[in-house]
């Protein structure tokens, strides 16, 4: 016998029965996997549904953000300086802080759309919902041009003189001298690469608080909505399972930006006026005008004509 004859010999043959049952094997193991994730998401999202749903969590999580921006400073006495979140050029501070709203406005607004249309098949009554990340939109954007007005009024903006001008006078290198620029605004200043001095609001806890207390306002409707789908024995798609647990990681993210901010980077009374301001925000938006009946000069409150009358609960 031959080299070639033996090699032929021992070449292992493919069955297409043995390809069936490996393929076979394969799905029933990608379907039992699905199927554990797919239970695992239904618990997770039915128990964060119940919670961020209840009576305690709507009426009161104002009041934790409240405690949270007033007393997050005095954390700085016990974290430590070297901690990778003492940085303000970390990961987390680059890739989200920046573009808080952004991401917000991405997930919730996911969020509502998929929710109305499981709910109510209807363009209409989406975009009614969908207005409501318009009208917040619109009020950070104002917030930001009237803040940035109130800061250049309120500041002044000032440059180290050089050492050759320190040199020929009795200024002590410890304590440079400062000259004024009164025609600079903050950010030509900033740009030039001088200081800017003066009174300001922080626009990064401003914006976070919003952003947590649009967050649990617009989430807290998915609870009534799981109640009202299973007595109609139908159950909410994966897609808006899924979307609402990102909504809840959103959350917690912004939560523990804050506190990171607060601690590490503490400004009184900078950082308690915007919260102070995003609190006033969202109790004139949510607590005020959305709780108007709805029309076409009123998107109305979460959940309204995606529920029954007797689903919704006050507050």
């Amino acid at each position: 016998m031959d080299l070639k004859t033996e090699k032929a010999a021992f070449r292992p043959e493919i069955s297409l029965e043995k390809l069936y049952r490996v393929t076979a094997e394969l799905r029933a193991a990608g379907e039992l996997l699905l199927g554990l994730l797919n239970a695992s998401l239904v618990l997770a999202t039915n128990l964060l549904a119940r919670v961020f749903g209840s009576c305690l969590v709507r009426r009161h999580f104002h009041l934790v953000l409240s405690c949270l921006v007033l007393f997050g400073p005095v954390l700085n006495f016990w974290v430590s300086k070297y901690s990778i979140f003492a940085n303000s050029h970390h990961y987390l501070y680059r890739k989200f802080l920046s573009s808080t709203w952004g991401w917000t406005c991405t997930l919730s607004g996911s969020f509502i759309l998929l929710l109305s249309i499981s709910a109510q098949r209807s363009a209409s009554v989406s975009l009614q919902h969908l207005s409501r990340l318009g009208a917040l939109g619109f009020l950070w954007w104002a917030c930001r041009c009237l803040l940035a007005l109130l800061e250049d009024a309120a500041g002044a903006c000032y440059e180290p003189i050089s050492p050759v001008q320190e040199s020929e006078g009795t200024v002590s290198p410890s304590q440079p001298l400062l000259l004024l620029h009164e025609d600079q605004t903050k950010a030509s200043c900033l740009r030039a690469g001088m200081m800017w001095r003066g009174y300001e609001v922080s626009q990064e806890v401003l914006i976070l608080c919003l952003c947590c207390l649009l967050l649990v306002e617009e989430l807290s409707v998915f609870r009534l909505h799981l109640d009202r789908a299973a007595s109609l024995h139908r159950s909410p798609g994966g897609p808006l399972r899924f979307i609402f647990l990102l909504c809840i990681v959103l959350l917690a993210l912004w939560m523990f930006l804050l506190l990171c901010l607060l601690a590490h980077f503490p400004k009184f009374p900078s950082q308690q006026l915007g919260g102070a301001v995003g609190y006033l925000g969202w109790r004139g938006l949510y607590q005020g005008w959305f709780r108007l009946k709805p029309s076409w000069r009123c998107p109305g409150p979460p959940g309204e004509g995606l529920l029954t009358a007797a689903d919704q609960q006050p507050w």
